[in-house]
């Protein structure tokens, strides 16, 4: 019996642009698991690179808060966009995040458990939300970043309400340079990442995993080639430098002229600023990135009520 539906054949197109036959088979191959299958796809050239991001359909919100030289961000997530737009929901969002400005880690576990403004703690205004509202939300993550000297500029694009939107952006930059600089350029900067996606902030901090599932992947492409063993190795590590290049924030280039590494980009402004600037860090948080909510078939379901 085959390890998988006629569902996944079509999740697998929608994934890879592939074709029905292409997705079947590799569905076939892979045993059904998808992830392996857009794998497959993607070595034999059948499948265009898609970020997770884009496959992922989970509602909510992100929340960013700068105070000083700290910033943070949230995510809270909940089953629809409808509640997404509820105030009593963004207020909780809101001073969830102010307060995870307070906290000392990155722990969801310890922000829960923090005060919460209102009285309680967050979990406790988490539980009387989902009570009231009738929806299920979870406080998913958070990030913190922070300079000694210099500024975190906070970036929402597609804002639902001010600091509070589909995808969050913070950047951290280390800089003797004048406030004014700094602001800008860190707003260039975090629309830059809104757009590109890195993955990290230098090839150095690329995933070790994700690396490796490239590095499958641009073997497979190599053999394909039926060039020798030697050129195929040069082929794989070319592959390996090209994508951490395009990866890794710092070695992008820049959105806003198509040419300029971002390295340049933070490099120069520093000398137009007469003080050098560091991109210390930076954050990125896109709702529902990396979660794959279960599509319903809501008239399937009916039936199936009826009929019970």
């Amino acid at each position: 019996m085959a390890a998988f539906t006629a569902a996944d054949v079509k999740k697998l197109r929608e994934m890879s642009g592939a074709g029905m036959m292409d997705a079947k088979k590799a569905l076939e191959e892979a045993n059904g698991d998808l992830e392996a299958a857009v794998d497959a796809l993607r070595a034999k050239g059948l499948a265009a690179v898609q970020k997770k991001s884009s496959r992922t359909a989970a509602e909510g919100l992100v929340g960013v808060a700068v105070e000083g030289t700290k910033g943070v961000a949230v995510e809270v997530n909940s089953e629809t966009d409808f509640v997404a737009k509820n105030d009593q929901f963004q207020d909780f969002v809101r001073k969830t995040t102010e307060t995870a400005l307070g906290l000392d880690s990155d722990d969801v576990e310890a922000l829960k458990a923090a005060a919460y403004p209102d009285g309680g703690t967050v979990a406790d205004k988490l539980t009387n939300n989902v009570a009231t509202i009738g929806e299920n939300q979870q406080v998913r993550r958070m990030k913190t970043v922070a300079v000694s000297n210099g500024v975190i500029v906070p970036y929402m694009h597609n804002a639902a309400a001010p600091n509070l939107g589909k995808i969050g952006v913070l950047v951290a930059l280390e800089s003797e340079a004048p406030a004014e600089a700094l602001e800008a350029l860190g707003k260039q900067l975090a629309m830059h990442i809104a757009a590109a996606f890195p993955q990290a902030l230098d090839a150095d901090g690329l995933d070790a995993e994700l690396i490796e599932r490239e590095r499958k992947i641009a073997a497979e492409k190599a053999a394909e080639s039926g060039k020798p063993e030697n050129v195929q190795e040069k082929m794989v590590e070319g592959a390996i430098k090209k994508f951490a290049k395009e990866n890794a924030l710092l070695s992008q280039v820049f959105v806003m002229d198509n040419k300029t590494p971002i390295a340049d980009v933070v490099a120069q402004a520093g000398k137009v600023a007469g003080s050098s600037i560091v991109l210390k860090d930076y954050v990125r948080f896109q709702l529902g990135e990396g979660i794959e909510k279960e599509e319903s078939d809501f008239a399937a379901e009916v039936a199936a009520a009826v009929k019970g």
